[in-house]
């Protein structure tokens, strides 16, 4: 096919014709599809109340170690939580805390007690002027929130199919007022990369000028495959192991994806001297998380097979969607040298880059047609997209017909803004 600036005005003229066409006629279809998200879908929640039924109701409310999960105690998870995700995240038990449904409110909590108390024994980040993190973009939107919240500065730092550009990082990380990162490793929010073995071992060998650096590892999307062919990742903790520096990674995950959103469990995985601090805050903060709620999933998914059976369950319904979405920009926009995506293994986004540099205006007229999308600029810190490129697409929620629709406004929008870059 060939691209759109090599058009001659006639052919450049009918093309635009053509998707102004399109466009008006589904503007006045009707259409209503909020895509902003990426919500598993009721046909995915389901699946996960059928297993959770096998558990109800519960009349043993008994840890293993003795504990009544109805009563206070255990701050730190019930051992059976505990055993599941120290297995899941390939480290020890006493390395795990299990929280409550929510890993964004354990990261954020985290960054908290660095700001106002410090860790590893350091001054306070409020206390040591402006700190600074690093943001991989285009990144997880919530991430660069609680870093604008704390008022910490972000700096940029671009994402390929490896990961980060380590060589700005590692020239980054010579200032000691950068203080951290925020990664998501595993099918990266939103592009959907895995980082490599080359990435993964950068950053362990890592030596930041700033000994109160962290990384938050949020491993979010850990056993999200979309195909039976999935993307591995080296386990952080053995490699950093190997340098001396397994303080200066925190990694995060929960079942949010896994069994319910809102009623899931999350947890953390870092080292001995992060644990001890991280609990020494918590023992001020909470008495103990949802012991009843621990009980209920390790019951229902005893082992890590166990949770990655149901994800192959999810990856059924949510294979059909992905491809649907790719099936309709490969068929419309494959060619034309106006926008570039890539098939994602796993995770629950799609990376949308309009290459004219139109993205806000393809927002607008999606969202003038129906459709709601991530806003545009979100992906970046402070909703700032330098380049006015990255859309996040979120297939997980709509219906594949609802989704074959949405993809082709989107395409016919990015022709349309396309055109008018080029004019």
């Amino acid at each position: 096919m060939k691209q759109l600036k090599d058009f001659t005005k006639e052919e450049l003229a009918a093309f635009e014709a053509d998707a102004k066409k399109r466009y008006d006629e589904i503007k006045n279809s009707g259409l209503k599809i909020d895509m902003s998200r990426g919500k598993p879908s009721p046909e995915q929640i389901d699946i996960a109340e059928k297993d959770f039924e096998k558990v109800y109701p519960i009349t043993d409310y008994m840890s293993k170690s003795g504990m009544d999960c109805r009563n206070y105690g255990m701050l730190s998870g019930i051992p059976e939580a505990k055993e599941l995700f120290a297995s899941l995240l390939g480290v020890n038990e006493k390395n795990i805390i299990v929280g409550g449904n929510a890993s964004l409110e354990l990261m954020y909590s985290f960054i908290a007690q660095c700001y106002t108390h410090g860790i590893g024994g350091n001054e306070p980040w409020c206390k040591q002027g402006d700190v600074k993190f690093i943001a991989v973009v285009p990144g997880y939107d919530r991430h660069f929130s609680i870093a604008e919240y704390f008022g910490i500065k972000m700096v940029n730092v671009r994402i390929d199919k490896n990961g980060p550009d380590m060589d700005k990082v590692e020239e980054l990380i010579k200032d000691p007022s950068v203080k951290g990162m925020f990664c998501v490793p595993k099918y990266s929010n939103p592009d959907g990369y895995t980082y490599s073995d080359e990435t993964v071992i950068r950053l362990a060998k890592m030596k930041p000028a700033a000994p109160d650096f962290r990384v938050i590892w949020d491993n979010a999307y850990i056993i999200h495959e979309i195909y039976d062919t999935g993307d591995e990742l080296l386990n952080i903790f053995d490699e950093a192991k190997k340098y001396g520096n397994e303080d200066n990674f925190v990694e995060f995950c929960s079942t949010s994806k896994i069994t319910f959103p809102g009623a899931g469990v999350s947890a953390i995985a870092a080292s001995d001297a992060n644990i001890k601090e991280i609990l020494a805050r918590l023992t001020v903060q909470i008495i103990s998380y949802d012991k009843m709620n621990q009980l209920r999933h390790v019951r229902a998914f005893p082992t890590v097979d166990d949770l990655k059976a149901e994800m192959k369950k999810f990856a059924e319904i949510l294979r059909p969607k992905f491809v649907a979405v790719l099936d309709v920009l490969d068929k419309e926009l494959d060619g034309l040298g106006i926008a570039s995506w890539h098939k994602p293994n796993g995770g629950y986004f799609i990376s949308f880059n309009v290459d004219t540099g139109s993205a806000k205006y393809v927002g607008e007229l999606c969202r003038e047609a129906g459709l709601t999308l991530t806003s545009v600029g979100a992906t970046f810190p402070y909703k700032n997209d330098p380049d006015d490129r990255n859309i996040r697409i979120a297939p997980s929620y709509p219906s594949v017909d609802e989704l074959k629709a949405a993809a082709e406004l989107l395409c016919v929008s990015a022709k349309l803004a396309a055109v008018k870059a080029l004019s």
